[in-house]
This record gives C-alpha cells, sequence and structure tokens, in this order.
C-alpha cells in the first residue's frame, strides 16, 4: 500500500475511533439462508466460481526455487504446480499420461523427476515425457502428445494462479483490475516465505466460511479473550475493487501512532488489512509476514466445506533463522479461527439446514456481507438483495 494511502486510512480509522462512528453501508439487508444449504446453488457456483474460474494456489514463496512443486486437491482435478529449471511458474494435471494415476502425492517439495508409482513413467518440470520403461516392450508412443496435461497458470505480484480448464484463458491483471494489482503489488509478495499450515474440514458452507471475515462487529463478543484485546471491535475501512474488497482492522497499537511523524506511519501497526479475492481468497499482510485463508466447498454436500490456511513470512525475518516465535503465533491466529469462528459458523449453518429461519440480517456496520452476496449473486445471474432503511 503506498504511503499516502496509508496515511489516508489511519487518519480515517483514527477519526472514527474518536467519533465512535463506523463504515456505513446505507442500509441492511436480508439474506435467504437457503444459499448455505440449496445443493442446485452449490452445484452452480463449484461449475461458475471454482472449475470454471481462476484460482489462487499460493504465493511466490510456495516454489521457491527451480526443481520446487506444489501439489492441490481441492478443486475437483488433481493439480501440479512447478517451478521448472529455467525459473517459470507453470501446472499441470496431476496424472500420469499411462493409466491416469496421480503422480505426485506429497504436498509440496523438491524433484528433479515426477516418477509414477504405477509403471515408473517419469516426468521433469517442464512435464516432458523423460522415462518410459521397457519402451521397446511397451511399443511406440509419441512422447510430446503424452507429456503432462498443462493448465493456464501465470505469477503475477507474487501470486501463482491456475485456471483448472484446459486452453482457458488466464490474465491476472485483468482478473484484479489496475487499482488493486498495483496495491497488491506494492507489498511486494515476492518477499514471502512459506512458514506452514493447517486444513480445517468444517460443518459449514464454504460463504459461511468468507462471511466470518466480513466484520468486526462480532469481535468484543466471540473474540472478547482473544482477538479483542489486539483489534477494537466494530472500526473498520472498506473499499471495493470490483468484484473484490479491501477491509482494514484497526488494531490497539493505532494509538501508538498519534505521538509519532506521520512520515514514520505504518498501516500493519495501526491496521490488519484483509484482502478478498472473489470467489473464496483472504490474503492478510501483517509486520511479521501474511496469512492466506481459502475456502473449498465440499463437492457432494453444501453444508462442509475445507478451509486451508496458510502462513508466510517476510524474507527478511526468515533470514534471522529462529522461526518458532512466528510459527506459534501464526498458530495461534489460525486456531482462533477454527475455534471461534468456524465453531459459530457450523452453528449457523445447523440453523439454516433445519430451515426454520428464512433470512439472516446483514446490518449498515457489514457492508462486507453485502459485497460478497451480491457479488455472487450477480455472478450467478441473480437479483442483488434489497437494501432496506429498516427490516420489520
Amino acid at each position: 500500500m503506498e504511503h499516502n494511502e496509508q496515511i489516508s486510512q489511519i487518519k480515517t480509522l483514527m477519526a472514527r475511533l474518536d467519533s465512535g462512528t463506523n463504515v456505513d453501508a446505507g442500509g441492511l439487508v436480508r439474506n435467504p439462508t437457503s444459499v448455505y444449504v440449496d445443493p442446485e446453488l452449490a452445484a452452480r457456483e463449484r461449475a461458475e466460481f471454482f472449475d470454471g474460474h481462476p484460482q489462487l494456489v499460493g504465493l511466490s514463496g510456495d516454489l521457491p526455487g527451480p526443481g520446487s512443486f506444489l501439489t492441490i486437491d481441492d478443486l475437483g482435478v488433481p493439480i501440479l504446480a512447478t517451478r521448472d529449471a529455467g525459473g517459470r511458474f507453470r501446472a499441470f494435471v496431476n496424472a500420469c499420461r499411462h493409466r491416469g494415476v496421480v503422480l505426485e502425492r506429497r504436498s509440496r517439495g523438491t524433484a528433479r523427476r515426477f516418477t509414477c508409482e504405477f509403471h515408473s513413467w517419469a516426468y521433469d518440470g517442464e512435464g516432458t515425457l523423460v522415462g518410459l520403461p521397457k519402451e521397446d516392450h511397451f511399443g511406440d508412443i509419441d512422447r510430446d502428445l503424452h507429456a503432462l496435461v498443462e493448465l493456464p497458470a501465470e505469477e503475477r505480484h507474487g501470486l501463482l494462479v491456475v485456471h483448472p480448464q484446459v486452453g482457458a484463458e488466464l490474465d491476472v491483471g485483468a482478473l484484479l483490475g489496475d487499482e488493486l494489482a498495483s496495491e497488491l503489488a506494492s507489498w511486494d509478495l515476492g518477499r514471502l516465505t512459506h512458514l506452514g499450515a493447517d486444513r480445517y474440514d468444517v460443518a459449514c458452507n464454504w460463504k459461511l466460511a468468507m462471511d466470518t471475515f466480513g466484520e468486526t462487529y462480532h469481535f468484543n463478543s466471540l473474540h472478547a479473550d482473544t482477538l479483542a484485546s489486539v483489534f477494537h471491535g466494530n472500526v473498520q475501512c472498506y473499499d471495493t475493487y470490483g468484484r473484490h474488497h479491501r477491509m482494514l482492522l484497526c488494531r490497539r497499537d493505532i494509538d501508538l501512532l498519534r505521538q509519532v511523524p506521520e512520515s514514520d506511519w505504518n498501516i500493519t501497526i495501526a491496521a490488519l488489512p484483509v484482502y478478498w479475492l472473489f470467489p473464496n481468497v483472504q490474503l492478510m499482510p501483517n509486520q511479521a509476514g501474511l496469512y492466506l485463508v481459502r475456502a473449498y466447498p465440499d463437492p457432494h454436500e453444501p453444508g462442509r466445506h475445507v478451509s486451508r490456511i496458510t502462513f508466510y513470512l517476510w524474507s527478511e525475518l526468515a533470514d534471522r533463522g529462529d522461526l518458532r516465535g512466528f510459527e506459534q503465533l501464526a498458530q495461534g491466529f489460525a486456531e482462533i479461527i477454527r475455534d471461534e469462528d468456524y465453531r459459530a459458523s457450523a452453528s449457523q449453518q445447523t440453523t439454516a439446514a433445519s430451515r426454520r429461519i428464512e433470512h439472516v440480517v446483514f446490518g449498515r456496520n457489514e457492508p462486507a456481507l453485502h459485497h460478497y452476496h451480491n457479488t455472487y449473486r450477480a455472478a450467478l445471474g441473480m437479483e442483488p438483495l434489497e437494501l432496506l432503511d429498516k427490516v420489520g
């Protein structure tokens, strides 16, 4: 984030703290609980938002050098992401071209070759078929036509993006838009080093997982003994970028800046920036590094999803060597999401599944929730939620 923008946003947060005000969505909306349980809607979402839409599979630091790889198993198609010998980011269907066996089962690592466990067909980081045992016995085969199936992949601004459809168009710049792309570029996310990750299988719809990142109104209640000691509840800044958005969660340390020249102000002291990238990504850069949260729908049950939370550290901190404190901090943050936010989300899912409550209400101080659901609805050709002055 450019420094002038940091100063502007910090001043807005300070003014809202001093005046006891918050961002205002201009009204309230009622969101039907059916969106969390309807199997037909869930199937449309999977097709449009996941199978047919580019996916953030990680950050540049997940592939730190030539020969590094990453596998992804959340999208219905197994994906093998590599950094080839020339340093280029590439992505393939993670399946041997002989009999379709999953080629690489490890989640990440380094490898000069990927060898199928079934018959030892082997491929390099460019997806080329480089090893075929007993080829004279097997028969004549065109190796070029039996390379790994490649998927569209692009690395930009430290983001690794893959389209799960072979031959689909992929333009990360157009996907983000100029303004958001410029802001993400200013963070220099390529400086991040992978630190660790958690995976949570949760009994709630994937959109409920996204909803929990949509407001700080709940901090003083749900997080009274945890995050409320670090953040002011119900105070934030909020901006949209087409399908995406940016929230700034107000840290209690913001008061430290009141006695500091504006030239020394830093947004990560005053706030936690939270970028939502449509449809299922939360990026949270901070003083130590970045948290990446991704929610994936269960392919069979609308009321379940998998959340993957990945932790990264700025390279200058990683170079110091002792990472235990950072790992504990990141793990603690993830466990708050699991044990507090997702516990509440699972409770919401139970209520939605009962079909006894037709709607829930998003308040004037919860604009991100308005934006999430109107964006999803627009992408599926549905009418926007009605903005109301009062909910009767």
